[in-house]
């Protein structure tokens, strides 16, 4: 059902040092910061040869990345994104199979311009685990 990796996302506490340090510290190519105020963050991507990651920032004050970088003031991994070919049909197995599907349980449009979804990490060894469409 899942696909590849789309990407791995980590909270931080300043945004622009994190990007700074993917560009100039590991020399990777790091996109323009982009506002998702139906998510609440604002995101940077890093691309890499096989995957991406996701620098995650806080936009506004009722953003869910505050309460992680509250229990982990210097950031850290928050989630992981796998691809999926239809979201609607992975949610339904999955709740089938009792995993949670956070929030109303319909996709949002992520900042990839993709349907997503998210399940509970409970389920997932601990994981918060984002599901995309592609």
């Amino acid at each position: 059902m899942i696909g590849r990796l789309n990407h791995v996302a980590i909270a931080v506490p300043d945004l622009k040092a994190a990007a700074a340090q993917y560009a100039d510290t590991l020399g990777a190519k790091v996109g323009a910061p982009q506002d998702e105020p139906d998510h609440g963050v604002t995101v940077v991507f890093i691309e890499l040869p096989n995957t991406k990651i996701e620098l995650l920032y806080p936009l506004g004050e009722a953003s869910p990345i505050n309460g992680f970088l509250e229990k982990n003031p210097a950031g850290g991994i928050h989630h992981i994104c796998y691809e999926v070919d239809d979201i609607l049909a992975a949610r339904d197995r999955l709740k089938a199979q009792g995993a949670r599907v956070l929030g109303s349980g319909e996709p949002k449009i992520g900042a990839h311009g993709k349907p997503v979804l998210f399940l509970h990490p409970k389920d997932f060894n601990g994981t918060l685990i984002e599901l995309e469409q592609v």
